[in-house]
């Protein structure tokens, strides 16, 4: 009894909890500043607790297939939110997709991979890594960006940056295959590109023994209560969140950036622990397989959502979005081809970054 009454007090139990709790609470309900403050606390609790959980099932699971495990949740997360604030903002919200999508992209292919390069390579001198599965990973992330975010620019059936139905339903199949392709590759044909490589700083793995198959299965379920929390939570707080962005003058693409930044932050910390370990390879999985789904799953969710969304769905970048991310795959190439990397190419990526949240704000 003592064991299970310490499992209810802990706050990774409790915090999916309270979310739902206060999701019956306030549905349907237009917050004032107390409450909203309230319920982005408790929406931020619901979205660490379900990486966590995730983190969990992902430890059961072993690698490569819990980089997967994590990312997964990630990418539910982020579409949630895209759809609940596309439901709720009307036109004004027709390119939120794309913002945020291209947010994910560059704040995985340049924050979280520059920053784990930085921090890898500031330990071990060198931060070191699979150049197969990081290079296949990387090609995979870029053919989705460009099929998806830098087609529609170009296509002329209907205006500039919008598909039509037969060019979305090709780009949303293509991306599913793409990705399902990549997870088999990763997870059955060629899993070893994927595994830890040992550099001359490495440290031995240090991992917990995996956690037992009850307390995996109660992982399981929290994470579900917690992306439920983290939908309706979303929901209640769009109105709050477009206001501030409003409020501070900054542009209405931003909303995307702050989605981005909001679902990915476990998943960075996630990444730097790692890196700390000298797992330099896990952190890239976690960081290319995180902009991997957020394109590859969220853009065919996205088009199905699309039967029920009044404005039509803005895809195509602008010119300044697709410099930034030819930059970003030709960098990111120079930097995986080597199969290892210094703290210089993780500040490259790390002020790639900064240049797109600078632009974000000042277009």
């Amino acid at each position: 009894m003592s064991r299970v009454l310490a499992a209810l007090r802990s706050w990774t139990t409790l915090a999916p909890l309270v979310a739902a709790a206060l999701l019956v609470g306030v549905w349907g309900r237009h917050p004032g500043v107390f409450l909203a403050v309230v319920v982005a606390i408790a929406l931020a609790g619901a979205v660490i607790t379900a990486v966590h959980h995730a983190e969990v099932v992902a430890h059961r699971v072993g690698e490569p297939l819990g980089s997967l495990v994590l990312a997964v949740p990630v990418t539910f997360i982020e579409v949630g939110l895209i759809i609940t604030l596309m439901l709720s903002g009307g036109p004004e919200t027709s390119a939120l997709a794309r913002d945020t999508v291209f947010a994910a992209f560059m704040i995985t292919v340049n924050g979280i991979l520059g920053l784990c390069l930085v921090l890898g390579a500031a330990r071990s001198r060198l931060a070191v890594f699979n150049a197969e599965g990081t290079g296949a990973a990387l090609a995979t992330v870029a053919t989705l960006a460009t099929t998806c975010l830098v087609l529609p620019t170009f296509t002329v059936s209907r205006p500039s940056g919008v598909f039509t139905p037969a060019q979305l339903g090709f780009a949303a199949v293509a991306s599913l295959l793409l990705y399902g392709l990549f997870v088999f590759t990763q997870n059955v044909r060629h899993r070893d590109f994927f595994l830890p490589v040992k550099g001359d700083g490495a440290q031995p793995d240090t991992h917990a023994p995996p956690p037992s198959g009850r307390a995996t299965i109660a992982s399981l379920g929290l994470l579900l209560v917690a992306l439920v929390g983290v939908v309706g939570l979303a929901k209640v707080e769009s109105n709050s969140i477009e206001d501030g962005i409003d409020a501070l003058g900054l542009p209405n693409s931003f909303v995307g950036v702050v989605i981005a930044l909001l679902v990915l932050l476990p998943e960075t910390i996630a990444a730097a622990r790692a890196a700390l370990r000298d797992q330099i390879q896990i952190s890239l999985n976690l960081a290319l397989g995180s902009a991997m789904a957020s394109i590859g799953l969220t853009i065919p969710t996205i088009a199905v959502a699309t039967i029920w969304l009044d404005p039509p769905l803005q895809l195509g970048l602008g010119a300044t979005q697709m410099v930034l991310l030819a930059v970003t795959v030709v960098v990111g190439v120079l930097t995986v081809v080597p199969g290892r990397a210094t703290r210089l190419q993780g500040g490259v990526h790390l002020v790639l970054l900064a240049a797109f949240v600078f632009l974000a704000i000042h277009p």
